[in-house]
């Protein structure tokens, strides 16, 4: 993939920067983070490209340092979501006329923005708001951000160029519209780029959107909609929100122009709404388009063949970085009983290494986790791992919150495969293990296929070919995202479009064109050259 409408690279990878000791990204994140840490700001609502204050209002915390506030946020009334609506379809009557070059343009824009001036401020505001270190923030809200918008201007290309057979007695062409009335983006405080990619690929596809972020990332949140402004998303197309989310998706939903939703979150959340959504379906003008990634219990699966370093590595990667708070975190895993001592002295000497702390430092390999909900979840479940039979905790299992929402990296040891952190999602730098015969490799691909509801991601370590083989089939429905030989997190787009099944979600593939086509409604337009003045057909005769 690589030239755009305009003949000009388009999809192109954003390269990552390294952050080493001395380089000048290092500093100048550090002197970005430490100006934003110690400054304060006001995040207000964003309607019709105006600031929007209510006087309402919360503060916001980094999760390593929960005392410290680096700002507030303002809370929407039922009138601020009305107006939201209002402006939004308004604006749509321009918006989904402009010339689509014109919305690519824009959204390029954007991404030349967080590659250049912009990139210090976006991956600070990560570290500071979400915890992440500067790796996990850089691969996020930096690149992955800008592989979105970069990428999704060249799938609109290629879904605009699809076009259907014409004859010398007809053209026929399909006008990929946007959906009547307005999106609603819902995401997840995880990832940045997520956050910014869900209502800008609905925006770009000619949309109008009301976005309601993470409270947990409304910081980061400020920096994406500083971008969009400079780069010149017109006002009224993209409407921030935040609050009360019953309050706002009550509002939402109940507009009959309400037209789609672009959700990321928990499976729970995403099975109420659509659940609301069919209540509320006989309201509706048109069908509403539901697209929705969720939660996940995901795995690693290795083979006697494995080489143990791998599955180590895979491990200590897929489970603890960013504090196992990816949807594709590694939260199970399945070792043979002839690798396992191996495996575990390579973990245990991994998380010896581990240095946990503020992401300032940039030694840490370890930070906090989002907020005192996650804190106490997680750690009432190491507590009731340390008190169980069936489960030993082999490494962690300390937790601390008084400074920051610090959870040691731990690894439970199970006796039993469907105990309840093999089945859980937690959300967190847990990992459950459990050890099988090496002779039930195929049992215990039976065993991951039906111990989880969900079915994002997952690996296989193997060097045999055969059991490669074996796996893949056996697990074909066990992970919309499958990985042969690596850690089950790291979807790059363009790459590996991200998504998964069951109760993970609608598999309808971030950082591709199959995401992009569910915001369009396409019509197929017919012109004939030569049109019949005749009604009869030469099957009638004379």
């Amino acid at each position: 993939m690589g030239k755009g409408f305009f003949n000009v690279p388009i999809a192109i990878n954003e390269p990552v920067k390294s952050y080493a000791p001395g380089s000048p990204e290092r500093d100048a994140v550090l002197k970005t983070y430490k100006n934003m840490f110690n400054s304060k700001i006001d995040v207000p609502l964003y309607i019709n490209g105006k600031d929007v204050t209510t006087g309402n209002t919360r503060t916001m915390s980094p999760p390593h340092d929960h005392k410290h506030v680096v700002g507030t946020y303002h809370l929407a009334e039922q009138n601020h979501i009305d107006d939201a609506i209002s402006t939004a379809l308004e604006a749509r009557k321009s918006w989904s006329q402009m010339p689509w070059e014109q919305r690519a343009a824009i959204f390029l824009k954007a991404a030349e923005l967080i590659a250049g001036p912009y990139r210090a401020k976006i991956n600070a505001a990560t570290m500071i708001a979400q915890s992440k270190t500067i790796h996990q923030a850089e691969i996020d809200a930096a690149c992955e951000f800008i592989d979105f918008l970069r990428f999704n201007v060249q799938f609109m290309t290629d879904i605009y160029m699809e076009q259907p057979e014409s004859t010398s007695d007809a053209w026929n062409r399909v006008e990929y519209r946007p959906l009547e009335g307005f999106t609603y983006a819902v995401t997840p405080f995880n990832f940045t780029a997520i956050a910014g990619n869900l209502p800008a690929c609905m925006a770009l596809m000619g949309n109008v959107v009301v976005w309601k972020p993470s409270d947990s990332q409304v910081y980061s949140a400020k920096v994406i909609m500083d971008v969009f402004e400079e780069a010149g998303v017109p006002p009224g197309v993209i409407n921030v929100v935040f609050g009360d989310p019953v309050m706002i998706t009550n509002r939402v939903m109940a507009s009959p122009d309400f037209s789609g939703l672009h959700f990321t979150g928990s499976t729970f959340i995403f099975k109420e709404l659509w659940k609301q959504i069919g209540d509320n379906i006989h309201n509706y003008k048109t069908y509403p388009r539901i697209v929705g990634e969720t939660g996940g219990k995901d795995f690693i699966v290795a083979h006697k063949s494995a080489n143990v370093k791998q599955v180590a590595t895979a491990i200590v990667r897929g489970a603890f970085e960013f504090q196992g708070q990816k949807c594709s975190a590694a939260s199970r895993a399945y070792i043979p009983k002839s690798l396992w001592s191996d495996v575990k002295n390579y973990v245990l000497e991994d998380l010896k290494s581990f240095k946990m702390g503020s992401p300032e430092d940039m030694s840490n390999f370890i930070t906090a986790v989002i907020h005192e909900g996650s804190f106490d979840k997680l750690a009432k479940y190491i507590d009731g791992a340390k008190a169980d039979t069936d489960a030993e905790i082999i490494a962690g299992g300390n937790y601390d919150k008084s400074k920051g929402y610090f959870i040691e990296p731990t690894v439970i040891l199970a006796k039993d495969p469907k105990y309840t952190t093999m089945c859980t999602e937690l959300f967190g730098p847990v990992i459950t293990i459990y050890v099988y015969e090496d002779n039930d490799y195929v049992e215990t691909l039976q065993l991951v296929d039906g111990t989880s509801e969900y079915a994002l991601t997952g690996a296989i370590l193997a060097k045999d070919r055969y059991a490669i083989t074996q796996a893949t089939e056996a697990l074909q429905n066990s992970a919309g995202n499958f990985y042969i030989n690596d850690k089950p997190t790291g979807a790059v787009v363009g790459q590996q479009p991200f998504g998964g099944a069951r109760a993970s979600g609608t598999n309808d593939k971030a950082g591709s064109a199959q995401n992009l086509l569910r915001w369009v409604s396409p019509r197929l337009i017919k012109e004939t050259f030569v049109t019949p003045t005749d009604y009869r057909y030469p099957f009638l005769g004379e």
